[in-house]
């Protein structure tokens, strides 16, 4: 059937593949919570077994051994997958909470959380955030080692008063509470000016520190506002909360007047710049320094959605000292000492 035949059925082919596309899902979705229900089956018989007979961790091997025998085109019967079993049995069983939503997310994402996880409260948050935001075994990994959890619990933003509760976390993690800008080499006396040109030269750099979903859109944002020009330090746009971000640079400690002006550069946004297709904009202050009690209240009675957080910076070699340096093939071949 060519393209023009197709013409006045589009809404069935669409409802059709939209129906099947969720049909699939629905079966992924069992297949994996079963195997997970058998995986947990799996590993309570083991610590049983080995609790009634004082088996030690030897068994594993014995058992991998024979069910690999018995089953050759399964995976995940390795002695190592079957402790995994065992310890993922244990780590759960008393958790009321946490024992169902194991169920909802794959059994590589319960591996990462329940290794490298230590209490129950970080292993919800990210069982939480795979399962909300799908994320693969690589992305929740890169988050564990960005420390996502703690930096969520640590950024000071008034979100919960100011965004709808669809968006709040997704938006709590796209805000740091402290950036790292070790890519820029500024003067002893910087000037704010220096560290946004600092920035936007090493804009990949600057992007990826954000935290991977955000666009760039220009610095010096200008906006008129009645008779007053006002010009956006940085203008971002994140891709997941299809939002505008606008940043503001302070090389100070913050303060409470910074959140009243925020305020005003978000309203002209939203009013000039935002599509309808959008939603409403964020703004991101950040400060070499705050004072958290005092950001909290600075924060309290905005009415726009806005994070503050700090940065800091690497100490770089002085330019006389970088000219004694040997040049990168040599200090290639200086390292490869540690390769022997």
């Amino acid at each position: 059937m060519g393209k023009n035949e197709i013409t006045g059925y589009e809404p069935l082919v669409n409802y059709l593949k939209q129906m099947i596309q969720q049909k699939q899902y629905r079966v992924l979705q069992m297949v994996n919570s079963e195997t997970i229900n058998l995986y947990w089956e799996i590993g309570e018989e083991i610590y049983r077994q080995q609790e009634e007979k004082g088996w030690g961790k030897s068994i594993v091997q014995v058992l991998s051994k024979e069910l690999q025998k018995e089953f050759p085109g399964a995976r995940g019967y390795s002695a190592a997958n079957l402790w995994r079993m065992r310890n993922f049995y244990l780590t759960y069983r008393d958790s009321e909470k946490l024992a169902p939503l194991v169920r909802e997310i794959s059994w590589s994402n319960n591996i990462i959380i329940m290794e490298r996880c230590k209490d129950d409260l970080q292993k919800e948050f990210y069982i939480q955030m795979v399962k909300r935001y799908g994320w693969t075994k690589r992305i929740l990994s890169n988050f564990i080692e960005a420390q996502t959890y703690e930096k969520y619990l640590l950024s000071q933003t008034n979100f919960d008063l100011t965004l709808p509760k669809e968006r709040r976390a997704q938006a709590k993690l796209a805000i740091k509470d402290e950036y790292m800008f070790d890519f820029a080499e500024l003067s002893p006396e910087y000037s704010e000016h220096e560290l946004e040109m600092q920035l936007v030269n090493n804009i990949r750099a600057f992007l990826i520190e954000m935290g991977g979903d955000f666009a760039f859109i220009g610095n010096q944002y200008h906006l008129v506002a009645g008779s007053k020009d006002i010009y956006i330090d940085m203008l971002l746009f994140h891709r997941r909360l299809r939002s505008l971000i606008a940043i503001e640079l302070k090389i100070g400690e913050f303060e409470a007047e910074y959140a009243g002006k925020m305020q005003l550069y978000l309203t002209v946004l939203d009013e000039q710049v935002k599509l309808p297709d959008e939603n409403p904009s964020i703004g991101i202050i950040i400060c070499k320094s705050k004072d958290k009690t005092y950001v909290e209240y600075a924060l309290k009675r905005a009415n726009a959605p806005i994070g503050v957080a700090t940065y800091q910076l690497h100490n770089t070699l002085p330019d006389e000292m970088k000219a004694m340096l040997p040049e990168p093939e040599e200090i290639a071949k200086r390292l490869k000492i540690f390769d022997d």
